[in-house]
Parts: C-alpha cells; structure tokens; sequence
C-alpha cells in the first residue's frame, strides 16, 4: 500500500511507530544483551532469595533523599 493511499489514523500509527523505534534506539538500555558478571550474578540470586524488602521510602531515607 502506498503511504498516499493511508487514512489520517494508519498514517499516525506509522509515525507514533517510527518515534517509538527512534526513541528506544536513543534511550533504550545500553546494558541489554550483556552478560552479567559472576559476582553481580552470586549478588541478584541471594538478594532474590532473601524475603527482606525496603520500600521506596527506606531507600530514601538510607540515602539521604527527600521523597
């Protein structure tokens, strides 16, 4: 189909498309596809076993930051 040919609604969705693979090319995650280290690794699988949680506010505190 010729772009010409698109109503108003399909030539929107193409664009919305084409801005959402533009800014996902820009500011999408620049860790995606790497391996984590094996320490990192050991560190995620403890911390997920673990059944201690801090909430937002916790952190916050930790850290000195107003919320």
């Amino acid at each position: 189909m010729d772009i010409s040919q698109f109503s108003q609604e399909q030539f929107k969705e193409l664009i919305r498309g084409i801005v959402d693979d533009r800014l996902r090319e820009l500011l999408g995650d620049p860790d995606l596809g790497l391996q984590l280290g094996s320490g990192l690794h050991a560190r995620l699988r403890e911390s997920l076993a673990s059944t201690e949680r801090l909430s937002g506010e916790d952190i916050a505190d930790q850290l000195g930051l107003r919320w």
